[in-house]
């Protein structure tokens, strides 16, 4: 069999740059596109760039959770329509499509981790659009469309929770975090790892089509997250204390529970991520954020 042809949109991102990095140490063939070398809310751009790729990972999105709120049309078209533009292209050229989504699009007023069949239900703008990714993913390619869910994503390529900690840890002798909010810290080269194990299952038809959930294992607060970062670097975690998130008014609405459940990557043979726990401990130990310990 040949090798495969991967295209990753997005790649000058955090997930996309660690998932660029998986690749080229694996020897695969991948082209990265940066925003700057395709837009997806380009229908040509994305049809000539698709060409020729067998799987295609979407990194590609408006994250700003906040901005979303005042712009919509906005998040959306680049959240959904270039979503749609990604799944027609790949439709037409039988391409396996990846798309990186979030726990957004779930309500997040659970008491249990939410399977991949719960009904969504987003209860922001940034959720909305992501929802209607998803969407298109499912209608223009029923058999080979994945969508990935993931949620609370930090790495050594963009601003992110884990970093700012550290960050703060030079500035400040104390530090507040929320502890009402739940989710699992997922570190983004632990996903991009999973997402070539799945983009390569894909391939093969060993894996079906549909919803996965790109997470660790396990949950926490933002607040035990915070701890557990301090304790791995052999800063002090007393130093941070807990408090609700109506300390920290935002003009977005958040999910309070966004554990996911990951049953869904045993039908394509493949095991779920590893816990927080065990892979905030290996991020930890790479140089760049080393280098943020004070």
């Amino acid at each position: 069999m040949r090798d495969i042809r991967w295209l990753v949109t997005g790649a000058g991102g955090m997930l996309g740059r660690d998932l660029r990095s998986v690749l080229e140490r694996s020897g695969e063939h991948v082209t990265a596109a940066t925003r700057a070398d395709l837009d997806i809310t380009d229908p040509d751009a994305v049809r000539r760039a698709v060409r020729g790729h067998d799987v295609v990972v979407n990194c590609a999105a408006w994250t700003d959770v906040d901005g979303a709120e005042t712009a919509e049309d906005r998040a959306t078209a680049v959240n959904g329509t270039g979503v749609r533009h990604l799944a027609a292209a790949c439709a037409g050229t039988g391409s396996r499509l990846l798309q990186v989504s979030t726990d957004y699009v779930l309500p997040g007023d659970a008491t249990e981790p939410y399977p991949e069949s719960a009904p969504t239900g987003p209860v922001n703008a940034y959720g909305r659009s992501k929802l209607a990714g998803e969407r298109a993913v499912a209608e223009l390619l029923p058999e080979h469309g994945y969508t990935v869910r993931t949620a609370w994503l930090y790495g050594e390529h963009g601003p992110n929770f884990v970093a700012t900690m550290l960050r703060l840890a030079a500035r400040r002798d104390t530090l507040d975090v929320v502890d009402d909010q739940r989710g699992q810290p997922t570190w983004s080269y632990a996903l991009a790892r999973k997402l070539v194990e799945l983009g390569r299952a894909a391939h093969t038809g060993r894996a079906p089509a549909g919803v996965y959930h790109g997470t660790a294992g396990g949950s926490t607060c933002w607040f035990g997250l915070a701890q557990e970062t301090y304790r791995l670097t052999g800063l002090d975690p007393s130093r941070i204390s807990p408090i609700p998130s109506s300390a920290f008014p935002s003009p977005t609405r958040r999910p309070a529970y966004s554990v996911l459940a990951h049953d869904n990557w045993a039908t394509a043979g493949l095991t779920p991520l590893d816990d927080w726990q065990h892979s905030l401990s290996e991020a930890l130990r790479r140089p760049s954020f080393r280098a943020l310990v004070p």
